[in-house]
């Protein structure tokens, strides 16, 4: 579909939207309309579906931003994040001979011969970037091929460049709703961690990636990858079911707590220390069974943190596990930025009053996702602008906390944090011992050392030296 195109396209949906909305304010203000609790709930719940069938219908990329602002109750209110938390990126099944032109595109006339036995009828998964499939190798390995979707590339980088027009276009209109929340900025994190997802290289060097990081955890593994295309991923078969549709009984409780501290401690390594995680961990990416390691898939959406928003991160959950409301919004606050209107005070009080509510509970009693968002909520009331990076982490905080949940409900998310701290820390600290950290810290001092002597230099330039003598 060429810009212009796409671009008409999304402006119909969004029109429609209108148009049903303007419809549906009418019929609220005729004479005689129902003006009770449960009207005004319905036509809620009406406008929140009619806003997720239309990022449903727009595709993709909009199923993404959609995801990311259920996590965002500073912006979209609580009706409408109930039902955009039901966003699933689900496509109707395209025909396999739709496919077959991307695989011969890929792996050239004789694909066949290196894909045999691929079971057309029935795909493992359709979604609007890709489908996947049961296969079996050349050499008998039984496998998953996903292939991308004709033309969803060129869709997906149109609609990333208008949404950036949008956003500059927004902060012009609404400067101050800007100063608080950097539309823009988020886009960009959403933008980078989608990236990979168009291209299945850059997911497979993803997947040999975690590979290596996700040795220490006895329980979790990655899928093998076998092949990669720009637009055609070979890997190895994950085995069990997804963990949403995990029966509790048939594993040894010490096998489901066992996976589910992996799973919550390798997500926490990947924020604080390798600074590189999966930011997409729904249940329908974990793959489980009895007496085998929980199997993560689907790596084309991967999150990345700085330095210092991981030790920043570190500071949040710790105040959290030491009750400290005024250390959590002072770490919160260093993470973004106070804006002219900020209220810290405020901002630790409501924090103050929040910690003791959700530092001990589990996760069969709480929603940890949610306790973020409520942080948020109230950052962002008092003044307070939150890193970009938040879009992210709670879009992956409240993915896996979720996955978990299905499997072993009664761990704690702190306490498994608190379990971890020992190689956080560790890890930290051999960093900050480091030769390059060594060496980057020196060399800060001296360009410090430098500003400082041409300052002094300039101060002496501009008035005379003069010597006091003694009488």
């Amino acid at each position: 579909m060429t810009s212009g195109g796409r671009l008409g396209l999304v402006a119909q949906v969004l029109k429609q939207l209108a148009v049903d909305e303007a419809s549906r304010s009418i019929r609220g203000r005729r004479p005689g309309a129902a003006r009770t609790v449960d009207a005004r709930t319905r036509r809620e719940s009406e406008r929140a579906q009619n806003v997720r069938q239309a990022f449903e219908q727009l595709g993709p990329f909009y199923i993404k931003v959609g995801q990311m602002l259920s996590t965002r109750p500073d912006i979209v209110p609580d009706h409408v994040i109930a039902e955009l938390e039901k966003l699933h990126d689900n496509a109707s099944v395209l025909p396999f001979s739709a496919l077959q032109p991307v695989l011969k595109a890929e792996l050239g006339a004789q694909w066949a011969t290196k894909l045999r036995d691929i079971d057309t009828d029935k795909p493992l998964g359709a979604a609007s970037l890709a489908q996947a499939y049961r296969v079996v190798l050349a050499d008998g390995r039984p496998a998953v091929v996903k292939i991308q979707r004709p033309g969803v590339r060129e869709t997906v980088t149109q609609d990333m460049a208008f949404m950036r027009r949008a956003a500059r276009a927004t902060g012009r209109i609404a400067p101050r709703f800007t100063e608080v929340i950097d539309v823009e900025a988020m886009l960009d994190v959403l933008f980078e961690a989608m990236r990979p997802e168009l291209d299945f290289v850059n997911e497979a060097r993803n997947m040999r990636r975690a590979s290596r990081l996700i040795a220490p955890f006895p329980h979790l593994a990655v899928p093998e990858v076998l092949l990669a295309t720009p637009r055609v991923l070979v890997q190895s078969l994950a085995p069990g079911k997804s963990i949403r549709h995990a029966e509790r009984d048939t594993f040894d409780p010490l096998e489901r707590l066992a996976i589910g501290r992996d799973l919550l401690a390798f997500v926490f390594r990947g924020f604080f220390t390798d600074r590189f995680f999966h930011a997409d961990l729904h249940p329908g990416n974990i793959f489980v069974a009895p007496g085998e390691r929980a199997t993560l898939i689907d790596w084309g959406m991967v999150g990345r943190t700085d330095r210092r928003t991981g030790m920043l991160l570190v500071l949040v959950l710790l105040a959290l596990a030491q009750r400290d409301g005024h250390g959590l919004a002072k770490a919160w606050m260093e993470m973004g930025r106070a804006t002219s209107r900020a209220r810290p005070d405020a901002f630790a009080s409501d924090m103050a009053l929040l910690v003791p509510q959700v530092a001990d509970a589990s996760l069969e009693d709480l929603s940890f996702g949610l306790t973020l968002t409520r942080v948020l909520t109230s950052s962002t009331r008092r003044g307070i602008r939150t890193s970009p990076m938040v879009a992210v982490l709670g879009k992956a905080f409240a993915n896996v906390e979720g996955s978990v949940r299905c499997l072993a409900p009664e761990l704690s998310l702190v306490e498994v944090f608190k379990g971890e701290m020992r190689n956080v820390m560790f890890s930290l600290a051999a960093e900050s011992v480091s030769q390059e950290q060594v060496a980057r810290t020196a060399l800060e001092m001296m360009l410090d050392l430098e500003s400082i002597t041409e300052r002094m230099r300039s101060m002496l330039r501009g008035r005379p030296l003069t010597l006091g003598t003694g009488t």
